[in-house]
């Protein structure tokens, strides 16, 4: 008899209770394979996207960025003249000038915007040839005057648009009124960009105010030329002029990948996150499958000894176990992954971001990944059961199987415990004590992660302590069938320490990261109520900046004390000591200090609002030696240079502004040209007393026609505010529901093989007079305490890791803590429904076991 065919036997004789191991394998696999295939899918799609829309060779702007939002709403641009000095180029075909502006916003006629709900941009520009390599005009045709506009076939279907209808394009040079005269559509997938096209003149005159210039030069080859010839060429031709960047159709591609890349990368990871989550929890699972096997095959175990068996061989048979588990679970998780994936397309596609089957990737690396990992995870977590069936005498073989022989958690593993759970406690409170975030954050992930270690090895020790103390309250209620459940919830300590563990864990981050959302969310009301003095606030939910015409709109609206701009402007600054950095100081008009109280350390900051003055932060004055009357040189990127006397020294101990600088409006127009100066990014606003409703409905009405701003009081402000997030951690917790969901198929997979250990203890019950009510009753009581059990701990847990993140956040402005109770204790209630849920199977098997065939079952 070998090994191997052992291992075979027992894996088969009781697939039956490796169900559900396979079952957490499957869904962890399918975590890591999903978030692979869904984010090498969405690389895929943009890469091709990128490719498609690139010329052959590309003369921009050397400034220009990709994702860059110009202040001034006027992306940078180059003459038109350009064009003659590319086309002399050798190896150039054709050279044509080409638009593309973000700083835009399209509705219909009824004022209703066309963009993307998913954060996509909206696209607007002129119609070249090079358009042709990613789309192709398949009704009416590209506009040929100042009254037509083409559109993309998805944004006409997502719109209902057809030829003839009204669509107005909302820049700062104006709006553009134009009925559709073409539809286009893309030969790739467009994830969820809206984009219109004008023709060239209007384009020009209305995207960048001057008619000629264009945002890039897109370059053409001839037939037989490569891309790198064609930029060394175009490159000479325009003499090495540093104010160009010429760029080869894969480093466009590249360029534009990059501005996606930072995003892709976190998405990716933080979902990685939560499947290395997944994976923990799933440990717990297979670490008790295996155990509670184990115990159960005792006399079989001894027999094999008894015959010859080594432990080696024993120790072998079982880890071979665990590899068919973790192939069988892998195999399947893989193959789940990539359903996994296509449905989150599916879901991101009905949310507005299109992603298409068509670019599906499954790079060889991912099922070698999930495979990998189901295994080596299956195999890492079945080693200790594996040792202590090695450890199995032949003398075993005369005991009952089943016996535990480990109901007391050892000493040695209660000392190790508390060890770590103190250094743990001491590292979170060191975390309270820290006066710099950045040590802070260092002691708190130590702190959670010795704490974390500490509980779950310690759960043993935990398990008899806080069973009883649960039981007094839940289970004594229900008479002696509550005893029963007490004792075999305490029977093996061991067991329902990791039971609770698995559940713990993920419990644990919901309530740490509920803490500090609702802190985070109290802090911000209170510093809003404080300081806050405007009663109403206008801005983009998409971060356009607000169009002039949008800011004379308010500026006439009825019932108003006063209006502010707000401006980000971009500057080199010098400092006294003789440093230079580059900041973004906000030029506001002088009523700034009303709308929002600030605090100073020097100065008066009404004076910042003087003639060529201005004011710092306490940290950047600290940092470079600034004192009040000191000059700062202040050279703006969009105009002159500046010497600035410093009026006032503002302090950051505030989460509004904090750092900021000002100045006056009027001294930022001093020094920018008028075709030059950013834009607002914000607007404030103050009702005349006992106006305020009034106030209200006349700014709504006066943007009725720029839907891509909203007006908010200080109420909607800060609902808005918590509605975001609330929608941040509902995207967490939906991410660690995967966690919970292994951890409860833990409680089941727990239950359902004490079931089968305790089979002949269950017949005896039987037929003393337990009835089959009281028989499921009494398990379904076991799991409801077990998952109580592991709630208390992450629930514990998880505040005290909030409580101390919370104490990082005050140095940060944010220092109210706030408990979210009704969370809290919502989530322990549910605990109690899961563990009843989880029961359920156990429990109708239980039940509905032949009594005399349960007696004589050979333990």
């Amino acid at each position: 008899m070998t090994v191997w065919k052992t291992s075979m036997r027992n894996f088969f004789a009781h697939k039956g209770r490796m169900a559900l191991s396979a079952v957490a394998v499957l869904l962890s696999v399918a975590f890591v394979c999903g978030t692979l295939v869904f984010t090498d899918t969405m690389n895929t799609t943009f890469d091709k996207l990128f490719a498609a829309t690139s010329a052959d060779v590309t003369v921009s702007p050397k400034t220009a960025k990709v994702d860059d939002t110009p202040e001034n709403g006027k992306p940078q641009s180059l003459p038109a003249s350009v064009i003659a000095q590319v086309e002399k180029a050798d190896g150039v075909k054709k050279a044509e000038g080409a638009i593309s502006s973000s700083a835009v916003t399209v509705v219909d006629s009824h004022n209703k915007n066309m963009g993307s709900d998913t954060g996509a941009p909206t696209l607007a520009g002129n119609w070249t040839s090079n358009d042709l390599r990613s789309m192709e005009i398949t009704s009416g045709h590209a506009p040929r005057g100042p009254t037509e506009v083409m559109v993309d076939a998805d944004t006409a279907d997502k719109h209902d648009l057809k030829i003839g209808d009204e669509l107005r394009t909302i820049a700062v040079t104006g709006d553009v009124r134009a009925r559709i005269s073409g539809i286009a559509t893309f030969k790739v997938t467009n994830p969820g960009a809206a984009i219109v096209y004008l023709d060239t003149a209007t384009a020009q005159q209305k995207l960048l105010g001057s008619p000629d210039v264009f945002t890039q030069i897109s370059i053409t080859a001839e037939p037989g030329v490569s891309d790198t010839q064609v930029k060394q060429s175009v490159t000479a031709a325009l003499d090495g002029s540093a104010a160009y960047k010429v760029q080869t159709q894969k480093e466009a591609a590249e360029s534009n990948k990059d501005s996606m890349g930072d995003f892709l990368d976190v998405m990716k990871y933080a979902m990685l996150g939560f499947a290395g989550i997944a994976f923990l929890v799933g440990i717990f699972l297979i670490v008790n499958t295996f155990s509670m096997l184990v115990a159960q095959r005792t006399r079989e175990i001894g027999l094999m000894r008894a015959i010859g068996s080594s432990r080696k061989q024993v120790n072998r048979s079982v880890l071979l176990e665990a590899v068919l588990l973790g192939i069988v679970g892998s195999i399947l998780g893989v193959a789940a992954g990539v359903g996994l994936a296509v449905g989150l397309m599916k879901l991101m596609g009905a949310i507005g971001m299109e992603l298409s089957t068509g670019d599906l990737t499954v790079a060889w690396t991912t099922p070698v990944t999930g495979l990998a990992l189901g295994i080596i995870v299956t195999v890492l977590a079945a080693y200790i059961p594996a040792r202590r069936a090695g450890k199995v005498s032949p003398m075993a073989a005369l005991r009952d199987a089943g016996t535990p022989a480990d109901a007391k958690s050892g000493w040695i593993r209660a000392g190790i415990g508390l060890v770590l759970t103190g250094a743990g406690a001491a590292a979170l409170w060191a975390t309270t004590r820290a006066d710099e975030a950045s040590d802070g954050s260092a002691f708190l992930g130590l702190g959670v992660v010795l704490t974390l270690i500490g509980f779950i090895v310690i759960g043993p020790l935990l398990a008899g302590i806080v069973v009883r103390a649960l039981s007094v309250v839940v289970l004594r209620l229900f008479g002696p069938v509550g005893r029963l459940a007490e004792r075999n919830a305490l029977r093996n300590p061991r067991r329902t320490g990791a039971t609770g563990a698995a559940l713990m864990i993920g419990l644990a981050l919901v309530a740490c990261l509920s803490v500090v959302g609702s802190s985070m969310v109290a802090s911000a009301t209170d510093e809003l109520d404080r300081s806050v003095g405007a009663d109403f606030i206008v801005q983009s939910s998409t971060g356009q900046l607000i169009v002039p015409q949008a800011a004379k709109a308010l500026e006439t609206a009825p019932g108003i004390e006063h209006i502010t701009n707000y401006k980000a402007i971009g500057a080199k600054l010098t400092n006294p000591d003789g440093t230079t950095t580059d900041e973004d100081v906000t030029a506001a008009d002088p009523t700034y200090p009303q709308d929002l109280h600030r605090e100073t350390t020097a100065g008066d900051l009404s004076a910042a609002y003087g003639k060529n003055a201005m004011s710092v932060g306490d940290d950047y004055a600290t940092e470079h030696g600034i004192k009040v009357g000191d000059t700062i040189t202040v050279a703006f990127k969009a105009g002159d240079t500046a010497k600035l006397k410093v009026a006032a020294i503002t302090s950051d101990d505030t989460t509004v502004d904090q750092g900021a600088m000002y100045m006056n409006t009027t001294t930022a127009q001093r020094y920018i040209p008028a075709d030059k100066m950013p834009k607002n990014v914000i607007m404030f606003a103050k009702a005349q007393d006992g106006k305020e409703k009034e106030a209200y409905a006349a700014l709504k009405s006066s943007l009725a026609e720029y839907p891509q701003y909203k007006v908010q009081n200080q109420a909607d402000f800060k609902q808005d505010l918590k509605d975001q997030i609330s929608q941040l951690l509902n995207i967490v917790y939906g991410l660690l529901a995967l966690a919970i969901i292994v951890a409860v198929l833990g409680v089941v997979n727990t239950l359902a093989l004490s079931v089968v250990e305790r089979t002949r203890e269950i017949g005896l019950m039987r037929a003393i007079g337990l009835s089959r009510r009281q028989l499921r009753r009494m398990i379904r009581l076991e799991s409801v305490v077990i998952a109580l059990f592991g709630a208390l701990l992450g629930l514990g847990l998880g505040m005290g890791w909030g409580t101390s993140a919370q104490k990082l956040l005050a140095l940060e402005g944010l220092g109210v803590l706030e408990i979210p109770w009704p969370t809290i204790i919502t989530v322990f209630v549910a605990s109690a429904f899961v563990g009843l849920f989880a029961a359920l199977v156990p429990a109708f098997r239980a039940g509905r076991m032949n009594v005399l065939n349960a007696i004589a079952t050979d333990g």
